[in-house]
Parts: C-alpha cells; structure tokens; sequence
C-alpha cells in the first residue's frame, strides 16, 4: 500500500502513523499546564463534605421487619412439633435442630457424609425411611410446614 492509499483509509491522521511517545512525556505535564490547572482549582469553592453511609443511622421506615421466607415462624405437623418440642418453627430452626441431633446421635454414614442413617425418631419425620441423603431433608420437611394464608 502507498502513503496516499494508507492516508486516506486514516483519515490522514499523523498519530497512528508516527513514532509511540515514551512513557514518561505522556505522564509528565508541562509547566504551563499545571499552572493553569493549579490557577482553576483554587478558584473553585470548597466541595460539602458528605458522611459515609453508615448501618447506625436509624432506617427511615418505622416499621419493624418481620422474618420472612424459610426465617418465618409457622405451625408445624405434631409429628415434627414432637421431634422439635416445639408447635412453631422456622425452616432454618427446624433444620438446625435436625442436624444437632443428627451430629449428637451420630447418625451421619462414616464412609459417606451425604447419608443419614435414620433411627425411629428421625423416621417418623422422614416418612419411615431408614437411610436419607443429606439434600432430600428439605424436601422431606416441607410437608410437615402447614399453609397459612
């Protein structure tokens, strides 16, 4: 390609086809600039300085938060409120108090974590199995959660 056919494609511009300056004349300003900039900047008022936000400050609603979603207490089965000794309970509460017990009867398979071996307390929760994998407790629970409306 010629200089006419590769000035023409960029629009003649010099600085893609010039040398790359070096680093340090493209960091370095000159004097003239920052005396200008210098100049600009004190005549500029004083920002206002705003605070962080911060988790202390009150929240603007009065209204205290209620727990929700697997947090909320509701009515249990009896056969899980007789396992919990308990009428309500959270989702998390319930499956917390599962694990305890699970963790203190030792009922977790040694050669593989993800089972439960289920003892006649756990099988009246978990529908008489006798072995149940750590993921299907959830599952196993949510019948025992009555609807409320």
């Amino acid at each position: 390609m010629s200089s006419s056919t590769v000035a023409r494609v960029f629009g003649g511009g010099r600085a893609l086809l010039g040398p790359a300056r070096s680093a340090a004349a493209v960091t370095k300003p000159s004097k003239a600039s920052a005396t200008r900039t210098n100049a600009s900047s004190a005549k500029e008022e004083p920002k206002e300085k705003t605070k962080p936000f911060s988790s202390s400050s009150p929240k603007p609603s009065s209204i205290p938060s209620r727990p929700t979603g697997i947090q909320k207490v509701t009515p249990v089965s009896p056969a899980l409120a007789k396992f919990l000794q308990s009428d309500e309970a959270s989702r998390s509460g319930a499956v917390k108090k599962i694990w305890s017990y699970i963790k203190l009867h030792d009922l977790q398979n040694p050669i593989n974590k993800r089972e439960i071996f289920c003892d006649e307390k756990l099988k009246s929760i978990f529908d008489g199995k006798d072995k149940v994998g750590f993921l299907e407790i959830g599952k196993l629970l949510s019948c025992h959660f009555v609807k409320t409306a």
